[in-house]
């Protein structure tokens, strides 16, 4: 099988029967990962910088792509400030001081790129690695669980007594607009900040429903690509490429939508606590939330979760490989058309969920294609799955189940210039399933 790093994948799956044809994984009538995304990161070089990023920026600031940003240390926006980045703008994190960009809670940032002009957020290191810099925070005003909303000030040193109130985050604005991210790549953040904490790609905390995030693609971070803590965002054309952490990570009280996204895990990068593709809790401690307040809700819709690797079964053996979701107590998962391809198994509960009628009821995978994974849907420390096979493998939700080779079930996007979009012929054909080529062709 040819090796993830030499292509780009895409996953289209649709199952032909007497009710129509239902559609899994990422779609689109164009191939939307052309032109913007990079899935080789460490082979791009950029100029020097020209300008600096440091301190606070407290007043409305252009940032243009004349000019190569270098990102000095913690650097907020401020005092309601909007940060406008320009297509093809980018901005190097500083790996010696630990560089992030921290968007407070009131003020704005609108990096707007465009799919043939990316905004491009990287290291400044000669030779790149995941967690070389600290990474993008958005803080907005919306709601979470949490007792006394919420603070960023752990991720940072030094901060002065003033600067404390720009960490904060959470809110009664469900709405809460913090500006629109669309057409950017961060690359090689996650800077490391404790024995297990680390900064993330892009942390939206308490981001309201008017924020615009989509077609974000986050590689080799050294924490989690995405994660979301509380708030009410949407999130749409999402990728996250390699991460140590977690691709998706969504907690304390988010009551989000995922669409339409993209998660390639590599059994050789993962933290020493163990990574999934998406996570869906409501707290990491108990007694950090409040519960009369509402817990994380998910849906996430054609999602393609995928592990590359050239042997997953000693890959599996070996231990690692993990779960792809990962679902905590008082939690609520609707996930459907979506995608779960070589893990070890597909779904895993937290040990304390109970498996009875309303916990399923909050937990649902409807039309999703299993495949190639040790086991489907299990409770943590719990063997025993034969309650869950049962229930999800009713009928009534349209779950497929496949034991096909990535290279048999993917279709092979080529380093070309006009990618071959020829679909392989596999297994599922023998149970009348079958790709739609439709789907991915590039106008």
């Amino acid at each position: 099988m040819k090796k993830f790093t030499s292509i780009l994948l895409i996953f289209l799956l649709s199952m032909g029967s007497v009710f129509g044809q239902q559609e899994k994984g990422i779609i689109g009538t164009n191939n939307w990962l052309y032109n913007w995304t990079e899935f080789k990161p460490n082979q791009k070089n950029y100029d020097e910088p020209t300008q600096i990023l440091a301190g606070n920026i407290d007043k409305d600031m252009k940032l243009v792509k004349r000019d190569i940003y270098l990102l000095l240390g913690s650097v907020f926006v401020t005092n309601g400030a909007t940060l406008t980045i320009e297509p093809g703008t980018v901005i190097i994190g500083d790996f010696a001081s630990k560089a992030s960009l921290t968007i407070s809670r009131g003020s704005k940032i609108i990096a707007e790129g465009l799919e043939t002009d990316p905004i491009i957020f990287t290291s400044n290191r000669s030779v790149k690695r995941a967690g070389d810099w600290g990474g993008l925070i958005i803080l907005g005003d919306a709601p979470t669980n949490k007792f006394g909303n919420g603070s960023v000030a752990s991720y940072h040193t030094d901060l002065t007594s003033t600067a404390y109130a720009n960490t904060n985050f959470g809110g009664s604005n469900l709405e809460s607009y913090s500006g629109i991210l669309k057409y950017v790549r961060i690359e090689f953040a996650g800077k490391r900040i404790g024995n297990n904490d680390y900064f993330n790609g892009l942390l939206l905390a308490c981001v309201g429903s008017k924020t615009v995030i989509e077609n974000i693609m986050v590689s080799y971070s050294a924490g989690n690509s995405f994660e979301i803590d509380g708030g009410n965002v949407n999130l749409s054309k999402l990728v996250s490429n390699r991460s140590s952490g977690n691709d998706f990570k969504f907690n304390y009280g988010a009551n989000s939508k995922i669409y339409n996204s993209l998660a390639v895990r590599s059994p050789y990068v993962s933290s020493s606590y163990g990574s999934r593709c998406l996570q869906v809790a409501s707290y990491d401690k108990k007694e950090e939330v409040d519960f009369s307040k509402n817990g994380t809700v998910v849906v996430a819709e054609n999602l393609t979760l995928v592990t590359d690797s050239d042997n997953l079964k000693a890959d599996i053996e070996k231990g690692l490989v993990k779960e792809a979701v990962y679902v905590g107590q008082n939690s609520t998962l609707n996930m459907s058309t979506s995608v779960i391809s070589g893990f070890n198994p597909a779904v895993l509960f937290e040990s304390t969920i109970n498996i009875n009628q309303a916990n399923l009821e909050k937990i649902k995978f409807s039309n999703m294609y299993f495949n190639n994974c040790n086991g489907n849907i299990f409770v943590d420390n719990n063997s025993n799955n034969e309650d869950l096979e049962n229930w999800y493998g009713n009928t009534a939700f349209f779950n497929v189940y496949s034991k096909s080779d990535n290279s048999e079930t993917f279709i092979d996007l080529k380093n070309e210039k006009r990618p071959d979009f020829r679909l392989r012929i596999n297994k599922i054909m023998a149970s009348k399933d079958h790709f739609a080529s439709e789907d991915i062709t590039k106008d």
